[in-house]
């Protein structure tokens, strides 16, 4: 089945088990990078790093996934779909697993490089899995329900793994995922059927012209410096965000789990409302209303100090709710962009720029937070400015990507 059904607004049987199992499967990757930001304050001390080697830790993995998506995007619409999923996510699994065994900070950098590697290359070949078999007046609720799999992280995956790190040390998160990914390996190589329309068009068998042809194309241009700059706010603010909470905001590090569990209860209603919103009122427009709330809640949420616990819940789910309506238009728009021959390395360059971006992000970051007294951070802040900045670049160049598309009718492009 290559193809969704001519009434674009229900979903077969089949697509419900693709949006499931690939929500799932993003669940593990996404999983696997946010349970770095959580475990800062746990990571830090074991380890004896500071927090330029833990800004260093988190940075390899979105460096080495941007460089290994440029890699594979040359053979990114050479294959199956499926297949190109199954070996990245089994290098994804290897490269966990090594961070379970890791001893050290040095074996746990190099086992971040493995992972990002192969996990990196993931999220792009989910999001043509998605383009491909969906048409375009469905990608906003898609693109939503795949993003219940950050919220979903947040309501199982991050407190269980705070729970584990604080009992049997910070070694067993990274092995609960490696054993949940190998049972969603196991589900995609039964079930998910061959992903091979954009076959039916000759692909180029050069791997570097056909990278060298996404890249030189002028229509793909702002939306790949679109996707850097929109990822450049969230991994400053990211691998500090536990630090922050317990140092600045007062928050007792037991109390983590909690902020984590209500925030993605709330979000994982928030992604399906948000995508349903997109392909009902516009995905521009939902967009707007996002960025316009990010940018108010991250300048609250970067100056705060000490704070009850049940305002720093309230302050995050109403910053989630702009975050998400950021993401989920946005990826909607951005699928419409790129032909279907074309798909597979678009997303992948595309994914590249996002982690290359992001890896500058966390570098620069841990340049400009400070350790002070108590293990205060300094200039947090700052890092909250930058992506207000970011934010109204990035809206004024969405607006002009928006204008570009063309609504298909009942099928993808």
């Amino acid at each position: 089945m290559q193809q969704s059904t001519i009434n674009p607004d229900q979903f077969t049987g089949y697509q419900k088990f693709v949006i499931a199992i690939l929500a799932f499967l993003q669940f593990t990757i996404i999983l696997d990078f946010m349970i770095m930001s959580p475990m800062g304050a746990i990571l830090m001390p074991a380890l004896k790093i500071s927090p330029a080697q833990f800004g260093t830790v988190v940075s390899a993995y979105a460096l080495s996934a941007g460089i290994s998506g440029f890699l594979a995007a040359g053979f990114a619409d050479r294959y199956d779909r499926k297949k190109l999923l199954l070996f990245f996510y089994a290098g994804f699994v290897l490269g966990t697993l090594f961070c379970g065994l890791a001893p050290n900070y040095y074996f746990l950098l190099a086992a971040r490089i493995v992972t990002g590697i192969f996990g990196g290359v993931i999220g792009s070949v989910v999001m043509a899995i998605a383009t491909d078999l969906f048409p375009f007046q469905m990608r906003g609720r898609v693109m939503g329900f795949l993003q219940t799999a950050f919220a979903a992280s947040q309501i199982l995956g991050i407190p269980a793994g705070l729970f584990f790190s604080n009992h049997w040390g910070w070694h067993s998160p990274f092995l609960m995922i490696v054993a949940v990914s190998a049972v969603v390996g196991g589900i995609i190589v039964m079930y998910l059927k061959p992903v091979n329309s954009h076959l039916a068009v000759k692909p180029d068998r050069n791997a570097f012209h056909h990278l060298f042809t996404t890249l030189k194309n002028t229509d793909y241009i702002l939306p790949f410096l679109t996707t850097g700059l929109l990822s450049l706010g969230g991994y400053m603010l990211m691998p500090f965000s536990s630090a922050f909470t317990v140092h600045n905001l007062g928050i007792h590090i037991e109390s983590l789990p909690s902020i984590y569990l209500f925030t993605g209860l709330a979000s994982i209603f928030i992604g399906p409302l948000v995508g349903k919103a997109a392909d009902a009122f516009g995905k521009f427009k939902v967009f707007v209303f996002g960025s316009g709330v990010s940018a108010v809640m991250v300048v609250i949420y970067t100056n705060l100090g000490i704070t009850p616990l049940y305002a720093v819940v309230a302050v995050n789910t109403v910053m989630f709710v702009g975050i998400f309506s950021r993401m989920i238009p946005s990826q909607a728009l951005m699928s419409a962009i790129p032909t279907p021959e074309n798909r597979g390395a678009f997303m992948a360059v595309s994914a590249s720029l996002q982690q290359l971006a992001g890896g500058v992000a966390s570098l620069v970051a841990g340049l400009i937070v400070v350790e002070g007294t108590e293990g205060v951070l300094e200039h947090f802040d700052t890092l909250g400015y930058i992506m207000v900045g970011t934010t109204i670049v990035t809206t004024i160049s969405m607006y002009i990507i928006s204008n570009r598309v063309s609504v298909p009718n009942a099928h993808p492009a």
